[in-house]
Formats: C-alpha cells, structure tokens, sequence
C-alpha cells in the first residue's frame, strides 16, 4: 500500500525565481534607458540641419528677388575673403554664397551657391544653389 504524501502548495513564487526576474528586468530597462541619450543627440543634429536649411533658402530666396545688375549679384564671393554673415538666434550659423556667370549658351544665367555652416559636435555645412536670369 501507498503512503500519501502531503502536497505541496506550488503555486508561488520562491526568492531565487523573483531575484532572476528583477535580474532580468533591471538588464532590459538599463538597455533601453540607453538608447535616449542617442534620440535626443539623433533628434538635436536633425533640428541643426533643418535650420541650416532654413537659412540658406531663406537666402535663395532673397537672392531671386534682385534685379540682375544687383552688387549683391556681382560674381564672385559674398562675404568677400573669409568673412562670413552670422545668423540664427545665436549666431551660431555662418553662411557665404558665390556668384558665378555661367558661359555661353546659357550666358544670360548667374549660378548662386548658398553655404550654411553649423557645428554639432563636428563641423557641418549645408549647400543650396540656384540659378538667376538676366
């Protein structure tokens, strides 16, 4: 004959069951708490280079609305030599364009090169061209 055992409740959790659970957890909130501070730098260099944008266009813009004969058309470089036009809030953007005459046939365009530089870290810079007809 068989002796009964008395059972034992098993539907609980032991110590060691729940420290490797927390174990486990902890592992996975650390990994993904460090995938912010990557977003946040992602999200900051992305917002830098929508502004440079903002302000070469923004000098595109500006550029199209002159008469032909306009000093700010004459070819060459605008800023002359190394000077720059700091703008943004902080000015913490520089920004140039070149003037170019554009030779025969399409002699009566003048090719306009607009640069945004910017530093995020490293240094950055943005270009956007057009071209102005006579």
């Amino acid at each position: 004959m068989r002796t009964h055992r008395p059972h034992r409740d098993e539907r609980g959790l032991s110590l060691l069951e729940l420290m490797v659970a927390l174990v486990v957890l902890s592992i996975g909130l650390i990994t993904v708490s460090a995938l912010f501070p990557a977003g946040s730098r992602g999200q900051t260099q992305d917002r830098l280079m929508t502004s440079a944008n903002f302000y070469a266009q923004q000098k595109l813009e500006e550029l199209n609305n002159l008469t032909w004969s306009d000093p700010a058309l004459a070819v060459g470089r605008h800023p002359t030599g190394t000077a720059f036009e700091s703008v943004g809030p902080d000015g913490n953007f520089e920004r140039t364009y070149e003037v170019t005459a554009m030779a025969a046939p399409l002699d009566n365009l003048k090719k306009v090169v607009v640069t945004v530089q910017y530093t995020a870290i490293t240094s950055h810079s943005v270009t956007a061209t057009t071209y102005v007809r006579r």
